[in-house]
């Protein structure tokens, strides 16, 4: 008689086997893409799904089948990773072709599992144009939504924080509207990241994503200047919006300087380790690798360094012996030479010829703007006086305007003035407060950022939800240019490539 307890080696053959198949199996779903840790289909749709992930573009191309994602179960594709913890979303979404169901949907999702009836919050856009947050409570519940009036919107944004979703949604180039699902708890572990739906089990459907961010924000309790969260460098395509990412670091960095000659940025370093802050360096944007700059004793940089536009030198402002001072010294390195004798300075433009300084001073508990010889010699001279915050100036390439930021009149907003400071006249007049206004070096175009309507006009603070937006420069309406979760140090200096096509600046993100 076979002894139970030792099984015939044949039945061990066939456990052996079908192990190594289901460890073989279980590999093969394990397919990272992009940003994502994997891949699938959900629900056994018909038809299979696939995706995509261009490293060129950065973008992800989705296919997929699935006959609802509505009632009790669904069947999409998905691409996700598994998260913990608050998050923010973003893509730009176009389903691709006329279609064949209007209820073909894409966006964000979030769902507690990977079963077909997981509980999920999903922010979607569907082929007819319906804009809709749709959730499920509870396993193998019937869906519910918000719908929202909005129609057809091509740029999603879902954002997790405890157990409340906001779904926020615009056509590009437009400011987000948003509705809110509060108190829906899906549980820790979730899996997250984007679904193509056909809603008709025969057909397969297609759909492209771009500029996708998966977003760890600051946490709360977050202390401004104290506590911090990695950095992102990203180019950015002003004509289409399209976005390139191309470096990150734990170790936070702020405001890139696009070099004249085209061939890389100039960032500096931030945060609270003293061996790393404040320093300045330098970008090659062939290697995609950044370089000590150096400036000598001034290594406690702030983010208020600009470029002379024929490249040759750097101002700096620094705080190593005492409140911010400005310095000049070779773009390439060198000893810097003081040029501001009063604190603090912060600089933010150069004359086109290279021979006056403007910034930002602080005097007798006024902020104003100034200028003064680029090589030191002679007295600052005041080119406004007006109560509230003056910032950020920056001279046209023609050397006939300087634009600015003023609160001048409430809210922060844009501002130009002759060079010699006369004739002010308000640019911007919106519900944001607009920061930093950048002139392109054809001279057309002002980039700047705009901070929400609720931040004081005086604050331009570090992890908020920000747009860089366009600005003709004889005047009308601004446009969005990227929806960017970041504001201090993300667009502080002028950063236009000098084709005007480019803009470089810095997203925030918690890193691992």
């Amino acid at each position: 008689m076979q002894n139970s307890l030792n099984p015939p080696l044949w039945i061990l053959l066939i456990a052996s086997a079908t192990q190594t198949i289901a460890a073989a199996e279980l590999q093969a779903q394990a397919r990272p893409i992009g940003q994502f840790a994997n891949h699938l289909d959900v629900g056994s749709p018909q038809l299979a799904g696939s995706a995509a992930y261009n490293g060129v573009t950065q973008e992800y191309s989705v296919s997929a089948s699935g006959f609802n994602m509505w009632a009790a179960r669904d069947e999409f594709h998905f691409l996700y990773s598994k998260l913990e913890g608050d998050f923010i979303l973003q893509a730009r979404v176009k389903i691709l072709g006329q279609g064949v169901d209007p209820h073909r949907k894409a966006g964000w999702i979030v769902r507690s599992s990977l079963d077909a009836d997981s509980p999920y919050v999903d922010g979607t856009v569907h082929g007819d144009g319906l804009t809709a947050l749709q959730y499920r409570r509870a396993k193998g519940a019937i869906t519910e939504q918000v719908q929202t009036p909005y129609q057809s919107p091509d740029v999603l944004q879902l954002e997790k924080k405890g157990n409340d979703y906001t779904f926020s949604f615009a056509r590009f180039g437009e400011p987000f509207s948003s509705c809110v699902l509060t108190n829906i708890d899906l549980g820790t572990d979730l899996h997250v990241g984007l679904f193509l739906c056909s809603h008709n089990s025969n057909v397969v459907e297609r759909a492209i994503f771009r500029d996708v961010r998966i977003i760890r924000p600051a946490k709360d309790g977050f202390r401004p200047y104290r506590d911090y969260i990695g950095s992102v460098l990203e180019i950015l395509d002003v004509q289409t919006g399209r976005r390139e990412m191309i470096h990150q670091s734990k170790i936070p960095f702020e405001a890139p300087n696009w070099t004249p000659d085209g061939n890389a940025l100039q960032f500096n370093t931030s945060g609270t380790n003293s061996a790393t802050r404040g320093r300045l360096y330098r970008f090659d944007l062939l290697t995609r690798q950044p370089t000590l700059i150096d400036t000598g004793f001034a290594n406690r940089l702030n983010n208020d360094h600009v470029l002379s536009f024929d490249g040759r030198m750097v101002a700096i402002s620094d705080q190593t012996r005492g409140g911010s001072t400005i310095y000049t010294l070779p773009a390439t390195g060198g000893t810097p030479k003081q040029i501001t004798q009063k604190t603090p300075s912060y600089m933010h433009g150069w004359s086109p010829d290279g021979k006056w300084l403007f910034y930002t001073g602080g005097r007798s508990n006024e902020f104003d703007i100034y200028k003064i010889a680029a090589d030191g010699s002679g007295e600052e001279i005041n080119l406004t006086n007006s109560k509230g915050l003056d910032d950020g100036p920056e001279m046209t390439p023609d050397g006939k305007f300087v634009y600015f930021n003023s609160a001048r009149s409430g809210k922060m907003q844009l501002w130009k003035m002759n060079a010699d400071g006369g004739n002010p006249q308000q640019i911007t007049n919106d519900e944001f407060n607009n920061w930093f206004p950048h002139i392109s070096p054809d001279g057309k175009w002002i980039a700047f950022i705009s901070f929400p309507k609720d931040i004081d006009p005086n604050d331009h603070p570090y992890y908020k939800h920000t747009y860089l937006r366009l600005l003709p420069i004889e005047g009308g309406t601004p446009k969005v240019i990227a929806y960017v979760y970041g504001g201090q140090g993300t667009i502080n200096v002028p950063s236009w490539s000098p084709d005007s096509r480019h803009v470089a600046f810095v997203s925030n993100t918690g890193l691992e």
